[in-house]
């Protein structure tokens, strides 16, 4: 049980920086632990296709702030609003 709520709160983080980073702002506790979840396996993977491992809370923190950005990258540029990209 500890683990899922840790989890949570590095998706809540990740998904709240990530939408910082991306000039925008976070989208409300559950919409960017979604986004921060969602992010950890975009990142996760992205990041193993060019040979880089996370390890501890800061890579996985790193890891999913970085997915989590490609991802709302993603969504905005398919978002037909070109002042958002």
């Amino acid at each position: 049980m500890g683990n899922a709520i840790w989890f949570l709160i590095i998706g809540a983080v990740a998904g709240w920086a990530a939408g910082k980073l991306m000039r925008g702002h976070g989208f409300g506790l559950w919409v960017d632990i979604i986004v921060g979840v969602a992010g950890a396996f975009i990142g996760g993977f992205a990041l193993s296709l060019i040979g880089f491992a996370q390890y501890g809370v800061i890579g996985q923190l790193i890891t999913s702030i970085i997915g989590a950005a490609i991802l709302l990258w993603f969504i905005r540029l398919f978002s037909g609003n070109p002042a958002k990209t």
